[in-house]
C-alpha cells in the first residue's frame, strides 16, 4: 500500500483537452519502510489524484532521468529543424 503522496506540480498534457502531467513525492511506495520515489502520473481525465498512467523513479536515478530527458528534447528539436 502507498504512503503519503505530495503533488509537486501539475502542467497540461500537450495535445488532449484535460489531460495533465502531476510530479509528486511519494513517502513508502511499497509498504512501510520502503524509501520514498518521485511519482511521474498522467491523467487524461484531468484528475491528479488518481492518473491513468504512472512511474516511480527512486531519487538517486533524477539526475540519469534528467539527463535522459535532455537528450531526448535535444534530438527531438533537432530533427524538428
Amino acid at each position: 500500500m502507498s504512503g503519503k503522496n505530495t503533488i509537486l506540480s501539475t502542467f497540461p498534457l500537450a495535445e488532449t483537452k484535460k489531460g495533465i502531467i502531476s510530479v509528486s513525492h511519494l513517502e513508502e511506495p511499497y509498504g512501510t519502510g520502503s524509501f520514498p520515489v518521485v511519482s511521474i502520473g498522467i491523467s487524461l481525465k484531468g484528475d491528479d489524484t488518481s492518473p491513468d498512467w504512472k512511474a516511480h523513479i527512486p531519487y538517486e536515478n533524477l539526475d540519469q532521468l534528467i539527463e535522459s530527458l535532455q537528450t531526448a528534447k535535444a534530438n527531438f528539436t533537432e530533427e524538428s529543424n
